[in-house]
């Protein structure tokens, strides 16, 4: 089982991961209520080095039309109705660094008992905060819709039997058991 720890740290090296790729490609001046969609890098050739090995492409700085994935992470989500119906959990992207989904924590109490639903980042206004607060995302849902939705289920990997070793003490890989010689 993976912990809160480790997930927690997945989660912040993959939204460093979805900045720097975001951060990497201009992207096109979108409206300033309209989520950004992260693209892919240019399909350009990548420095090499001396030794013939790619040059990482350092971004130096966050531009005015670039947003960090930790902005939205834990923003509130406003229902049609304008009042609060969940917040950002996640952020769901795909290797190209291309954000596909916003995950909405929805319900519950203290985070027990709540639901998990993923929308595109098309579905949300940025709308600003109430008092000049941080900005929050909108929907055009209900909170009943909301709930009604299909549940996001994480990725899980299929478990693994082989290899196991069952009723025999436990042995360090690649080496033999002890012939006795």
């Amino acid at each position: 089982m993976i912990s809160i720890h480790k997930l927690t740290i997945g989660a912040a090296a993959a939204a460093l991961m979805a900045s720097t790729a975001v951060a990497q490609t201009p992207a096109p001046t979108a409206p300033a209520n309209t989520p950004p969609a992260a693209t892919a890098p240019a399909a350009t050739a990548p420095a090499m080095t001396p030794g013939g090995t790619t040059a990482p492409d350092i971004v130096m700085s966050q531009k005015p039309d670039q947003w960090l994935a930790s902005k939205f992470r834990g923003t509130d989500v406003l229902g049609a109705d304008d009042t609060k119906i969940g917040d950002v959990s996640d952020i769901l992207f795909d290797k190209t660094g291309k954000i596909d989904a916003f995950v909405i924590s929805v319900g519950g109490f203290l985070g027990v008992g709540a639901k998990s639903v993923a929308l595109s980042p098309a579905s949300f206004d940025v709308v600003p905060g109430k008092d000049g607060g941080a900005d929050q995302l909108k929907l055009s849902m209900s909170k009943e819709q909301l709930t009604q939705a299909q549940n996001f289920e994480p990725y899980q990997p299929p478990r693994t039997t082989t290899g196991a070793n069952p009723g025999g003490s436990p042995r360090p890989m690649n080496t033999a058991p002890a012939t006795g010689r």
